[in-house]
């Protein structure tokens, strides 16, 4: 009986953890930035020089170091330095090592970290709709369009 009732155990036990949440399907990210907010980027750009790549999702990058070929998906957690500007060059928020479910975080992070591997630099160029929309979020004006400097140190 005793054999009987651990084989049950450890039959349940597989089971359960056959069904955590690492086996879920990773969630995709479709969003796309209207026309008049990349109009609105695409001159800010212009207007300071700064030549970036264009994202067909509506948002601005340059990679400035590309990093390990592979690269973190939206269901994994990753570990990152990061300042983050408005367009006036006030700086909003920064942290040197922090860590985050990349799914948690605003679009524009979603879409543009997995441009980049572990020891990639990238800086984002965001319109609103793939950051903080029409909400002001502390010190971030609704409707702003942010820049964010972003080195990933790691991922999992």
């Amino acid at each position: 009986m005793k054999k009987v009732l651990s084989l049950f155990v450890v039959v349940l036990l597989i089971t359960i953890a056959g069904c955590s949440k690492k086996d879920e399907a990773c969630p995709s990210v479709n969003t796309t930035a209207p026309a008049s907010e990349v109009a609105t980027l695409k001159a800010y750009l212009d207007a300071n020089n700064i030549s970036a790549t264009a994202d067909a999702r509506g948002f601005f990058y340059t990679i400035t170091t590309p990093g390990s070929a592979s690269k973190p998906t939206v269901c994994q957690t990753v570990q990152v330095a990061y300042v983050g500007k408005l367009t006036n060059g006030t700086t909003f928020d920064s942290n040197t090592n922090a860590v985050f479910p990349l799914s948690n975080l605003i679009v524009g992070w979603q879409e543009g970290i997995p441009l980049i591997g572990t020891g990639g630099s990238i800086t984002l160029y965001l319109p609103p709709s793939l950051a903080y929309g029409n909400r002001t979020a502390g010190s971030i004006p609704a409707n702003s369009n942010l820049v964010f400097t972003i080195d990933l140190k790691a991922f999992k």
